[in-house]
């Protein structure tokens, strides 16, 4: 093992429990043990303890599987009535430990004003009827409940009820309770959700969302108190030696309502701030707390708790560090943490343990990788949210995610296995076959890949001289370093395989003549034209990114979707002056792009103060200037040394759909890197 890396591989403690090594898998939402938001209610998820158990096996220190809700979210039946599921839970445990792993269950009071109501469920909940209709299968006015009557941060037009005393004292109940089962099951701790990211009990906490007038409100002490009474509850229920970790935000970082703070930004803070977070932190270690796992944000400024690829690495670490001042507990930091980094900070006493969550999905191996010197093998996560977190909103929209993701969180999409271990699972060919794979993208290297682990033959065309299609243009920005490491490891992966023949440079035209069993077509899209005067003279947006074309000083990107927006972004960071023209009524529309990644964008816009035009159609496209028509038909002229076209793409198949020719991929239909993998494999596991 390389050197750098050895602070990690210490032990520590959390009250009198032992942790073999200081990297946490964080929690995440989906990977709860008790089947969370799943229709038939709650139960000891398999899929996720396998997932915990492949992981635990390589050498993680700490699993905290994902929330668990007190009150299950469907049929409301609350948790520690359950016990035949801590039963199941007991068993897993016993597993667990023979590993040396520890394992923490995550319990969750609730979200509050920030539970990711549904473009489904939002008109059911307005309607009094429906409301009480769907009351025994789903309860909205519970899972809204929140301190105070406020907005809720997914469907603005809905306002969430307010928590009576009786209400938190059953949750400080349940608390207690289902701790204790966790305790008797062989758990070696709990943690408590959370003060942190704005959900309930940082509702709570935080003087801008609590307006009550009781004993949960108004003063410091009373709006921490309920934080206080749960550990305590918790303590006098499972004894004083048992583990209680709180997840911590150490800052809002918040602006506004829906108006998130960027990295480095001078503002103030309407949430809680450093010197509150300050004394908040020792006064609930001294209530019972016996580790912060922290970082910062809340869902107005959730790019910090779920930092894409647009947050600077190890984002949360100088705040996390500063905090650890001010306790004597463990503190640990999550939040795009690089191994190298979490060491480094292990080794000067910043930090007490490095809190990674989603790159256990992409690779569950990285840490057995990290130790071996494999660290070229460890497939990168690339922080895009598409599998594990693709909540998403735009303006007049609630949570727009589809019910096959509300109900399957924390999957990933450059690893189809998590999560998913029965449908995506690598099954030997019945007999092996010739492929030809056209396309030498991400989903053509997939589709080899799978192809040739099965015992096929594969070859793979490739019409030019690099592989990784057009996501090396997607990979090009300045801030996504991890997606070039993406494009590098399925590079390196490809080439492991002796069943896979390469040809480069080699365009194929007539896929008879390839004299293979079955062909697979990974061409992927070209770009959408648009019918307007001058479109001729504007910028493809992948001409762009590779380069191809240079810019001038004043730029107009048409086209507000996610790569239009990315690019905008990237003009910014290059010093250019970007501006933006969309035809919808906010940027990025496109279900299933996590509001944490649209949220950075909107909010670097708005505060950076980038013109945006909405609802606003392009007209003419000139030498130096567009015409554009605003929504209310006027006609106005935007200067523009250069334009940049970024008005989505089409399918570019090489030949048709047949019973041994299969399309996959952009080639099919356009949607990202998940859609892409997952379906290599869909068709890769039929042949």
């Amino acid at each position: 093992m390389n050197p750098q890396y050895e602070a990690l591989f210490t032990p520590w403690k959390i009250g009198n429990v032992e942790i073999k090594n200081r990297i946490v898998m964080c929690p995440m939402g989906g990977t709860s043990l008790f089947g969370w938001f799943e229709l038939g209610g709650c139960h000891f998820d398999k899929e996720a303890a396998k997932l915990f158990l492949e992981r635990a096996n390589n050498n993680v220190g700490l699993i905290i599987p994902g929330i668990a809700p007190l009150r299950d979210t469907f049929w409301g039946k609350w948790l520690w009535q359950n016990p035949k599921m801590f039963e199941e839970l007991k068993e897993f445990m016993d597993e667990i430990h023979k590993t040396g792993a520890k394992l923490f269950i995550q319990l969750t009071a609730g979200m509050g004003r920030s539970w990711a109501i549904t473009e489904l469920i939002a008109p059911l909940h307005k309607n009094k009827f429906t409301r009480a209709l769907i009351k025994p299968v789903i309860d909205t006015s519970h899972e809204l409940a929140s301190p105070s009557p406020q907005k809720s941060r997914w469907a603005h037009d809905i306002e969430c009820p307010e928590m009576t005393v009786e209400q938190i004292h059953e949750i400080i109940e349940a608390f207690a309770k289902t701790a204790k089962l966790c305790r008797d099951a062989g758990v070696d701790g709990v943690e408590v959700h959370a003060v942190h990211e704005g959900y309930l009990l940082d509702q709570f906490a935080i003087e801008y969302f609590n307006k009550r007038t009781d004993e949960y409100g108004g003063s410091f002490e009373n709006r921490y108190r309920f934080a206080v009474d749960v550990v305590k509850a918790i303590k006098e229920a499972c004894g004083e030696d048992f583990p209680v970790s709180l997840r911590y935000s150490v800052e809002s970082k918040m602006k506004d309502f829906c108006y998130g703070a960027m990295p480095g930004e001078e503002y103030t803070e309407v949430g809680r701030a450093m010197p509150e977070s300050e004394k908040a932190a020792k006064y609930l270690q001294d209530a019972g707390y016996d580790m912060l796992n922290a970082d910062n944000g809340t869902y107005d400024s959730w790019y910090w708790a779920h930092p894409p690829m647009y947050m600077p690495q190890n984002c949360n670490l100088d705040d996390v560090a500063h905090i650890k001042k001010f306790v004597d507990i463990p503190v640990v930091c999550a939040g795009r943490m690089e191994p190298d980094v979490g060491a480094k900070a292990v080794a000067e006493g910043k930090i007490d343990g490095v809190g990674v969550a989603r790159q256990f999905l992409a690779d569950p191996e990285w840490i057995t990788k990290l130790i071996e010197d494999r660290v070229e093998e460890i497939k990168p996560c690339i922080c895009c949210h598409a599998g594990c977190f693709n909540f998403s909103s735009s303006k007049g929209h609630a949570n727009t995610q589809d019910l096959f993701d509300t109900m399957g969180l924390s999957r990933c999409a450059i690893n189809p296995k998590t999560m998913q271990s029965k449908k995506y699972k690598i099954v030997p060919a019945k007999k092996s076959k010739k492929i030809a794979v056209i396309g030498g993208g991400i989903g053509g290297m997939e589709a080899a890949i799978v192809c040739a682990q099965r015992g096929h033959k594969v070859d793979l065309y490739e019409k030019t001289d690099k592989l990784g299609g057009v996501f090396i243009a997607a990979a090009a920005p300045s801030y996504k370093e991890k997606d070039r490491d993406l494009i590098a490891w399925y590079n390196r992966e490809v080439n492991k395989y002796d069943a896979i023949t390469i040809h480069m440079n080699t365009e194929v035209k007539d896929v008879a003549s390839l004299g293979a069993d079955e062909v697979i077509v990974a061409t992927g899209s070209v770009a959408n034209k648009i019918p307007v005067k001058g479109a001729d003279k504007a910028i493809e947006a992948v001409d762009f990114l590779l380069g191809n074309k240079e810019v001038g000083q004043n730029v107009t990107v048409v086209g507000g979707g996610l790569t239009g927006c990315e690019i905008a972004y990237e003009l910014y960071l290059q010093g250019k002056k970007p501006t933006i023209v969309e035809m919808q009524d906010d940027l990025i529309t496109t279900p299933g792009v996590a509001l944490a990644n649209t949220s950075y964008l909107r909010d670097f816009f708005k505060t950076n103060k980038v013109p945006v035009y909405l609802e606003t159609k392009t007209t003419e496209i000139t030498d130096s200037s567009v015409t554009v028509m605003t929504k209310d038909g006027k006609t106005e002229t935007i200067p523009a040394d250069s334009v940049i076209l970024s008005v989505g793409y089409k399918p570019a198949p090489i030949a048709e759909k047949s019973k041994h020719v299969h399309i996959i991929g952009d080639a099919l239909k356009v949607g990202n890197l998940r859609t892409v993998i997952w379906k290599a494999w869909d068709v890769a596991m039929k042949l």
